[in-house]
């Protein structure tokens, strides 16, 4: 697999955000500075708005990360994070069958952007209304808010990734739809603030992470399908 160059910019679910706190400083700054004695009030008034842009601006960092895989049943990352589940568990929902269930729980410093893990054929996409109990816990899998997205491979192999609202993520954006079809390097959606994106794969797919292990969106190998 091979990495291409990579450089940050803002996502664009975030550059309204970025934008509306530039206009905030400007309406706040400029008159505390003109009306505003000692200049050292305005001073801290303007420290103090930078890094709340800062912030924002970071959290909405998108960085552009190309890669070449040269295996398609390779499944990269659908999000930067921690691997916090890897294990067999019956899917109910879904397939109704047993499944390799792996998931990342994103924390609110991590990218937020979310990537196809594999190319195919996007056959389920929908979102879910739901609780907003911390991403970390297992049931919230099945009782939070979520969106899920169902991929099927060439081979006809179908994998499932759902992306999880947690106790502070109120929004989650999917732009998969169902028909088309979808490819790796390719954002799949965006989540807001500490959230978490399962995977639900082949009992014998191939996996390459452990429970604990920090994984980069787009570019960390999770596992290899079976031919």
């Amino acid at each position: 697999m091979k990495h291409q160059n990579r450089h940050h910019r803002i996502h664009q679910e975030g550059r309204h955000s970025v934008w509306g706190i530039v206009v905030l400083m400007l309406l706040i700054n400029i008159p505390m500075y003109w009306f505003v004695q000692p200049h050292w009030i305005s001073a801290i008034t303007l420290t103090l708005t930078a890094l709340l842009l800062a912030f924002v601006a970071y959290f909405f960092r998108n960085p552009v990360r190309v890669v070449e895989v040269n295996d398609p049943n390779f499944l990269l990352a659908p999000a930067d994070g921690h691997i916090v589940v890897v294990e067999p568990t019956m899917e109910d929902e879904i397939f109704h069958e047993q499944r390799l269930q792996v998931s990342i729980f994103m924390s609110p410093f991590n990218v937020h952007a979310n990537w196809y893990p594999i190319e195919g054929q996007i056959v389920r996409s929908e979102h879910q209304k739901g609780r907003h109990m911390g991403a970390w816990l297992p049931k919230s899998s099945t009782e939070n808010e979520r969106s899920l997205v169902i991929i099927e491979t060439p081979s006809k192999l179908q994998v499932a990734v759902r992306q999880i609202a947690g106790a502070m993520a109120r929004r989650i954006v999917t732009y998969a739809k169902a028909g088309h079809t979808c490819s790796r390097n390719e954002h799949m959606g965006f989540i807001k603030l500490g959230s978490r994106v399962d995977m639900y794969l082949p009992l014998n797919t191939e996996i390459f992470v452990q429970v604990g292990e920090a994984v980069r969106g787009n570019e960390t190998i999770i596992g290899r399908l079976p031919e």
